[in-house]
């Protein structure tokens, strides 16, 4: 029988079950209950960020984060062609263009070169990925955003834990949005998190996705809102991961020092590298295969090893809704796309169970 190998799967347990039951217990299920404010506080303080406010979500807090800046239909917002889809849809709810721009090789992540070859007067906004929780050069994007007079939102959903010269990633644009998913960091069930500076625009966002409740009138709206509130229940969760998160990323650097250790010699194996002055969270471990390479017949040899892997993130600008926006050829997204392969790196793996991932890699490659 082959050992159980885990991706990305969340690492709950008894401390969480006993969170959660206190909710149930306290009868607080919904979006109302103490736990809430609790673990937005907590969430701000960690960061070093003066407000956050929870959301239904990472891509709701994105939303929320470019409606609050008043990013409409007319303008244009620069991402990464290589991230998660969630990083793009929330720029076309609010009727914007996204404008796409290349990664850096090295990093993996969006080219501060690349930025400035996009931007124009339509140009509102730029949302930064810290790919993999691997911080981007902000001094770099900042200076240019400060130069056009750009927003920064920070996509910060794999990269709780990360930092860029001694600060936390999320913490550099006007917001920083992290995502709860159950593969993230920590996990709430679903949720996201926005986070920053700006305590009044943080007050109206949170306004915003009650419903734009009026506090002192009863059932009085005097704004379109949204319900994109998180839960009490999910909020308790998410107390309790927040207890072991300096627990997950000691784990999640281990296993990628292993990875390194045990794989960085192999001819034609490059990992992700940090820009200078960054620390990675280590979310996700992944390599990129300098060499030609069938990258779906070794994920079948690994997967009958009960090993589980993860291509890198297809280019946005592959999928139908999203192809009219595609300029030129992304050349190194497609390259991490097409030659990479993502490790399991979930903190319920063992040491042994990573060292068994290399040398079944090994034997699978040669």
């Amino acid at each position: 029988m082959c050992k159980k190998i885990y991706l990305d799967s969340p690492n709950v347990g008894v401390q969480e079950k006993e969170y959660v039951n206190n909710a149930i217990d306290a009868g607080y299920v919904s979006t109302a209950g103490p736990f809430v404010s609790e673990f937005e506080e907590r969430f701000a303080l960690y960061l070093g960020a003066k407000a956050a406010v929870s959301t239904q979500s990472g891509t709701a807090a994105l939303h929320m984060a470019l409606y609050e800046l008043k990013i409409r239909a007319g303008d244009e917002v620069i991402v990464p062609a290589a991230t998660f889809v969630a990083t793009v849809n929330p720029v076309v709810y609010t009727g914007a263009t996204p404008v796409f721009a290349d990664v850096d090789r090295r990093t993996w992540n969006i080219s501060p070169s690349e930025i400035k070859k996009n931007v124009n007067r339509k140009t509102k906004a730029i949302i930064p990925v810290h790919f993999y929780g691997n911080p981007c050069d902000m001094d770099e994007i900042l200076e240019i955003a400060k130069e056009h007079n750009l927003y920064v939102i920070e996509d910060a959903a794999e990269s709780l834990g990360a930092q860029y010269k001694g600060r936390h990633t999320g913490t550099f644009g006007i917001f920083g949005c992290f995502s709860f998913n159950g593969n993230k960091i920590i996990t709430t069930g679903g949720g996201g998190m926005v986070v920053g500076n700006d305590t009044e625009r943080l007050k109206h966002i949170k306004f915003l996705v009650n419903q734009a409740k009026d506090e002192k009138e009863e059932y009085y709206h005097p704004e379109i809102g949204f319900n994109k509130r998180m839960t009490n229940i999910e909020s308790a969760l998410g107390l309790a991961q927040m207890n072991r998160l300096s627990e997950f990323l000691r784990k999640k650097k281990l296993f990628n020092s292993i990875y390194r250790k045990e794989l960085e010699g192999i001819t034609g194996i490059r990992f992700q590298e940090e820009h200078e002055g960054a620390r990675s969270s280590r979310w996700l471990t992944c390599i990129v295969f300098e060499e030609k390479i069938d990258v779906k017949k070794l994920q079948k040899r690994l997967e009958e090893k009960g090993i589980p892997t993860r291509r890198i993130f297809m280019p946005v600008v592959e999928f139908p809704p999203y192809r009219r926006y595609k300029k030129y050829d992304y050349k190194n997204c497609y390259e991490i796309y097409e030659k990479g392969l993502c490790l399991p790196s979930s903190t319920v793996n063992s040491e042994s169970d990573i060292y068994y991932v290399c040398e079944t890699l090994k034997q699978a490659i040669f």
